[in-house]
């Protein structure tokens, strides 16, 4: 290996201009990567660590400004004019991200995408850039490539489709790879997948990888170093394995410690259930059109499932196994079959007699910037509501309640005039949770309501979720990828695969004894998803 780093980076400072004056994003940072080196960046959101990334890369926002030195290969990259940074950028340094379904276009076939820096920096036709796009399609282990050339990003499954930016990412032999938090949004076993992946092409390409994640568990074998970041300043380095075994910046050892804990204890045996439903399906058709053939896929096989006052159901599986269609069947938002009960009675189908029951049967979903309007304000959206289920409240009284609300999940009330995106992720999660709140409900469905949040975040969401299922005896039937988080907020697990239950039964029981294999797998990948990583020697 050499001993001159492929990216040397030395006093790097990254300043955005606002209408509030200059912000520092990053606070002159020094860090290399060694040829072939796997080096981690970690830390929270707004730590400053992609916005490292973005401005060696020269991808900043307009008003963001760059300073100090990057050199790749002794070549000054701040400052470059974009002509020279083209060449290296896409070619030489390449970089995949956290959602590929956003980063690919979906108007174009993947086969069309994968040729342009093939194209761009290579000067290769199309016809002559398709046997290499099949090449790179084989290398990253995707199904069938000749057919798969010609598929749209939404054909593709969320692995399939970050398998296809990996590929683009290695078109022209990159020496160094920089993957953005390329694994959040996956499940365990796809995320072990992508990470085993990333670790033999590595291998085989002799490539330097620079990672940046907020879950140390991936880090932990993954990376040689690792570089700690708060706030824009490096508080910590070394190599991964020392900063493991005995970190010294406090910062480093709340993340170290920021892993979901304690058990949730069942309700009593003589909880009253709330919703049960028996044989529930959901079958969604496609095609049928005059050149294709109707085809109906099983989201939801005649699974049965209850939910007691004051229990958490955890909800599990693979993406595709049905368990997001089941929560929103349950909560009937999907056409179904089957009888489901809520307080003893069928719940019924028309959505106009169903309303009443709406304020008792809430949501939460994974992505609360998506699911918030980015035009109303805080207070407006918390209220909503109101307006429908109690239409007769004042302007001043559904002001007081919003302020109340957000007490209640730990915000200020002032906040109320501010728009979501003015805030973190963590607070944009706990005004969702306000906005369900404060109609004071029975059942929240929770459907990845921490998956994209860092580990000392989400650990700040299961404590208030805790909390509040505990003062208004809340049920919560809570569907996630996140074993850890699973296991820390539920008292009964259900293990869904291809629309059935494979296994279900009290959480230790089930994560202590699983007695399926795909149950097993989903623990062992969730455990340790680096066993994989190859012995460099």
């Amino acid at each position: 290996m050499s001993n001159t780093p492929v990216l040397d980076v030395r006093d790097l400072r990254v300043t955005f201009q606002t209408n509030d004056g200059p912000v520092e994003a990053v606070r002159g940072i020094d860090l290399r990567v060694m040829p072939g080196e796997t080096v981690a960046i970690v830390g929270e959101s707004g730590s400053g660590k992609s916005q490292t990334t973005m401005a060696l890369m020269g991808l900043l926002a307009q008003n963001g400004r760059t300073t100090g030195s990057a050199r790749y290969n002794g070549t000054e990259l701040i400052g470059l004019p974009d002509r020279a940074l083209n060449r290296i950028r896409g070619n030489k340094i390449t970089m995949i991200f956290q959602e590929p379904m956003t980063s690919l276009d979906p108007l174009y076939r993947i086969g069309e995408q994968l040729a342009e820096p093939l194209r761009h920096h290579r000067g290769l036709s199309r016809r002559a850039a398709r046997p290499r796009i099949i090449e790179l399609l084989q290398l990253v282990g995707i199904p069938e490539p000749e057919r798969r050339i010609d598929s749209y990003p939404h054909e593709l499954s969320g692995g399939q489709r970050q398998r296809v930016m990996i590929a683009m990412a290695l078109a022209n032999d990159p020496d160094l790879l920089i993957a953005d938090e390329p694994t959040t949004a996956l499940d365990v076993t796809i995320q072990a997948q992508i990470l085993e992946l990333l670790a033999r092409l590595q291998a085989q390409l002799g490539m330097a990888i620079l990672f940046i994640t907020h879950d140390l568990g991936i880090v932990k074998r993954f990376a040689d170093r690792v570089y700690v970041m708060k706030r824009g300043e490096v508080v910590e380095e070394g190599p991964t394995e020392q900063v493991y075994a005995a970190p010294e910046h406090p910062y480093t050892q709340m993340l170290l410690n920021a892993e979901p804990e304690g058990r949730k204890e069942p309700p009593p045996a003589t909880a009253p259930t709330l919703i049960d439903a028996q044989d529930l399906a959901v079958t969604f058709s496609s095609g049928g059109g005059l050149f294709s053939t109707r085809r109906e896929v099983k989201a939801v096989d005649r699974i049965s499932l209850s939910l007691r006052e004051g229990q958490t159901v955890g909800l599990v599986g693979e993406s595709g196994s049905g368990k997001s269609t089941a929560g929103r069947a349950l909560l009937r938002l999907l056409p179904s079959e089957g009888r489901i009960t809520y307080l003893g009675r069928d719940m019924p189908t028309d959505q106009a007699v169903l309303r009443p029951l709406r304020r008792e049967l809430q949501l939460v979903f994974q992505d609360p910037f998506g699911s918030l309007s980015p035009r109303m304000t805080v207070g407006g959206i918390i209220t909503e509501g109101l307006l429908i289920h109690e239409p007769g409240l004042s302007a001043r009284e559904r002001d007081r309640r919003a302020g109340a609300a957000l007490e209640e999940v730990g915000l200020d009330a002032a906040m109320r005039n501010r728009y979501p995106h003015e805030f973190s992720g963590g607070q944009r999660q706990r005004i969702a949770i306000a906005r369900t709140m404060i109609l004071h409900p029975k059942v929240i469905v929770l459907d990845e309501p921490t998956s994209a949040l860092d580990r000392s975040v989400q650990k700040q969401i299961v404590d208030l979720l805790r909390r509040l299922q505990q003062q208004h005896g809340l049920s919560y039937l809570f569907i996630s990828h996140d074993l850890a988080v699973v296991r820390a907020l539920s008292d009964h697990i259900i293990v869904m695969k291809q629309g059935r239950i494979v296994e279900e039964g009290a959480t230790d029981a089930v994560f202590d004894s699983p007695t399926q294999p795909y149950t097993r797998d989903l623990m062992a990948a969730a455990l340790d998803t680096r066993r994989f990583r190859p012995d460099r020697g």
